[in-house]
């Protein structure tokens, strides 16, 4: 499923139009990237949870030269699924 997808069956879903439904997928997907660039995590209950871990500096290898490259330390998003949608889908 795409984003258009996404939107299209809440729309359906909700009685919202695409326009109204777009807004408010858009709204979801801002609201959990400002908060977690602020740091906090999103809990959603009986879905999931969204959290930011640090990854540390490292030092790679370019395959093709072989050469060492430094890979400097990044934040990454994470997702844990909860119970409701782990069942769900199995």
């Amino acid at each position: 499923m795409n984003k258009q997808e996404l939107i299209s069956q809440v729309a359906e879903t909700s009685g919202l139009t695409k326009a109204d439904a777009s807004r408010a997928v858009d709204g979801v997907f801002d609201a959990i990237t400002s908060s977690l660039s602020s740091g906090n995590e999103v809990r959603l209950t009986g879905f999931g949870t969204f959290t930011t871990s640090q990854r540390k500096a490292t030092t790679g290898r370019n395959p093709r030269t072989g050469a060492t490259i430094d890979i400097p330390a990044s934040t990454q998003p994470k997702f844990r699924p909860g119970k409701s949608l782990r069942d769900a889908v199995n």
